[in-house]
């Protein structure tokens, strides 16, 4: 496996969303933040701190589903340590996000709301942005507190284009913003974690590649997951295992060699679609210095 690269992938309309975002940060009074709870390390943008600035930050871990809860629980303590709430959702199959989602912006910015009221304002509305990379769960959150599709999803990145106002409730207003990720990085790792998730196109990073890390990384960490899913006996090569996973699932071609291309596809979208169950692909004791 390469121990370095520079990745490039900076697509024009997210130029202006980071200049959009510079200009409408002004306009709300927290920012709530998605990451993917599987990477929520890696699924950081670099260039939201200083967007962001003093803002009081709520953290929503996404796709919580597919994280292992014991870890995720952790990355929650962590960040609280960190000085920011977070919190964890499905934002897909879990029907009190919009709840959630308020409750935590009101008790983020209780002392604003308490002097605003001290001084005569009988209704506060608190304006939160919405930001986060791409394909980390904004839209879906968007279409979860509103109760009705009114942003484009799809699993793939770079899908929200436009800035757009929703209504929580009386008391909440999100800032939806497209997708950021910072034009250049040249932390492999990080690289891999977010090819695995979706967080970046498919051919961003060799494929063999992004297969060779996850795999070496679940027989290190998640080796019965391997073999309850593919029904094979895993041992410590990647590369044998991955013919077994191959075989197992006939990954072959007509001249009975192994289809790499094939095997690759079916163990990503496995990966994705969490048939193999929760994975933390970052743990809290291997990535906190």
């Amino acid at each position: 496996m390469e121990n370095k690269v520079n990745i490039n992938w900076y697509p024009g309309h997210m130029t202006k969303a980071k200049r959009e975002m510079r200009e409408k940060i002004k306009l709300v009074d927290m920012v709530i933040e998605i990451r993917d709870a599987r990477i929520p390390l890696s699924s950081i943008n670099p260039l939201l701190d200083e967007i962001i600035g003093s803002k009081p930050r709520l953290i929503v871990l996404s796709k919580a589903d597919k994280a292992e809860k014991e870890e995720t629980k952790k990355w929650i303590d962590y960040f609280k340590e960190c000085g920011h709430k977070a919190v964890a959702l499905n934002l897909i199959g879990d029907r009190n996000v919009a709840k959630t989602i308020s409750n935590s912006c009101l008790s983020i910015m209780k002392e604003k709301i308490d002097k605003l009221k001290a001084r005569g304002l009988k209704r506060v509305e608190i304006k939160a942005m919405v930001v986060g990379i791409p394909n980390v769960g904004k839209s879906t959150l968007i279409n979860s507190v509103s109760r009705r599709k009114i942003a484009k999803t799809a699993d793939k990145p770079g899908v929200t284009r436009t800035l757009a106002w929703i209504k929580v409730s009386n008391e909440v207003a999100l800032l939806d913003t497209p997708g950021v990720l910072w034009p250049k990085f040249e932390d492999l790792k990080t690289g891999y974690m977010l090819a695995v998730t979706g967080a970046i196109r498919d051919d961003v990073l060799p494929m063999q590649s992004i297969i060779e890390f996850a795999v070496d990384f679940l027989i290190k960490n998640h080796k019965d997951k391997l073999v309850k899913r593919y029904e094979i006996e895993v041992s410590d090569n990647i590369f044998e295992t991955i013919d077994k996973i191959a075989i197992s699932r006939g990954c072959i071609q007509q001249d009975e060699t192994i289809d790499y291309k094939r095997v690759y596809a079916l163990l990503l979208k496995d990966i994705r679609d969490n048939q193999l169950g929760p994975i933390s692909w970052e743990k809290t004791d291997a990535d906190i210095e």
